[in-house]
Order: structure tokens, then C-alpha cells, then sequence
């Protein structure tokens, strides 16, 4: 009977040790779990950044002064321009020749809602979809150019209808298209240009 009694004792405490294990190791898994929450929650977008969709990188010191470079961000192409300091320059001194100077009636992200319509003077990012029937605007960055007459400060024509924007995407007095070319959100980290995030935003 003791014999008995001794092995029943046994199986009983090894069964609450299994179940004490059990527990512990089930509460610790719960712990790590709730643990890694805000974790896992930091890799998530905002919903902004969602709705906004994958964001574009570019390596701007690969973008040579004076040159534009085309990147696709939402099935969108977006134009990237590398402004010289004479583009820069001949950027705003004669704002008569333009339907919306400041922007005002036009689409840009307030941090770009200035004369050069950037967060960086010396590059511009912007929509290449032209704001009257959505045609690709050419760029034709040289001043006076011959076709486009003497006073042409620089910037982008629309082959379709005629649509004139300066090196700023602001769009020129006598075009058809009404606003200017739209300044997508867009941050530089470093050295790289993020096309899709606001500075304040986490990157998508």
C-alpha cells in the first residue's frame, strides 16, 4: 500500500510540473507577444503612406546639373530635374507671364508651396502629366529658345495643346492648361530622394 500510495504521489507532482511548465512557457510566449506588438506596428506605413502606394527611391547624386531623369511612382511618371543655379536664377523674376505664381490654385505639399515649388532649390519634382488633358510635357530647358521665342525662360512644353510651365512647373499665361504641374510629397534622406512619403511620414 505504501508502494502504491508513494507512485500515486509521483504521477501527481509530475503532473502538476508539466502543468506548471505548460503555464509558464505559455505566459512567457503571451509576454513576447504583446512585446513585439508596437514593434511590428512600427514596420506598418501610416494609412497615408498606404494610400499614397510604394514609394520611389532615387540616387540624386547621379543626376548631373541640368539634367532630368523620369521615375515611375503610381503608374505616374514623375520628372526629376537637378536645377543648375542659373536655372534657379531665371525662376521668378517675371511672374506676369504666369496663371498662378504662388501656387495658390495649383496641387503641391505645403513644404513645396514656394516660389521654386521645391523642398531642395536645386531639384524639382514634379508630376509629368500635363494639367489640361494629361499629356507629357517635353522638357526645354534652354532660355530664348528659338521655337518657343525669345522670351522663353526655360521649362517644359506640351506638344497636344501648347501648355507652357517654367523650370518651377508653373504653368504660363495664354496656355490652355489652367494650374500647375503637380508637386508629388516627397522627402531626401541623405542623399536619397524619396518620391511618395511627406518629410513627417515613415517611408511605405
Amino acid at each position: 500500500m505504501t508502494d502504491i500510495a508513494a507512485t500515486a504521489d509521483q504521477e501527481i507532482d509530475h503532473s502538476r510540473r508539466r502543468f506548471l511548465t505548460a503555464a509558464t512557457v505559455g505566459t512567457g510566449a503571451v509576454g513576447v507577444g504583446f512585446a513585439l506588438v508596437p514593434f511590428i506596428k512600427s514596420w506598418k506605413p501610416s494609412e497615408r503612406a498606404r494610400a499614397l502606394g510604394a514609394p520611389a527611391e532615387v540616387d540624386v547624386t547621379k543626376i548631373e546639373p541640368g539634367q532630368m531623369v523620369i521615375v515611375s511612382w503610381r503608374k505616374q511618371a514623375i520628372y526629376v530635374v537637378h536645377r543648375t543655379p542659373e536655372m534657379v536664377a531665371a525662376i521668378g523674376p517675371d511672374e506676369s507671364m504666369l496663371k498662378d505664381p504662388a501656387s495658390d490654385a495649383s496641387i503641391q505639399p505645403e513644404y513645396a508651396k514656394n516660389t521654386l515649388r521645391s523642398a531642395k532649390p536645386e531639384f524639382l519634382v514634379i508630376v509629368g502629366i500635363c494639367t489640361h488633358l494629361g499629356c507629357l510635357p517635353k522638357q526645354h530647358f534652354e532660355r530664348g529658345e528659338a521655337a518657343l521665342g525669345a522670351d522663353w525662360p526655360g521649362g517644359f512644353f506640351c506638344p497636344c495643346h501648347g501648355s507652357k510651365f517654367d523650370l518651377a512647373g508653373r504653368v504660363m499665361s495664354g496656355s490652355p492648361a489652367s494650374t500647375n504641374l503637380v508637386v508629388p510629397p516627397h522627402a531626401f534622406r541623405g542623399d536619397t530622394l524619396v518620391i511618395g512619403v511627406d518629410p513627417q511620414e515613415g517611408v511605405a
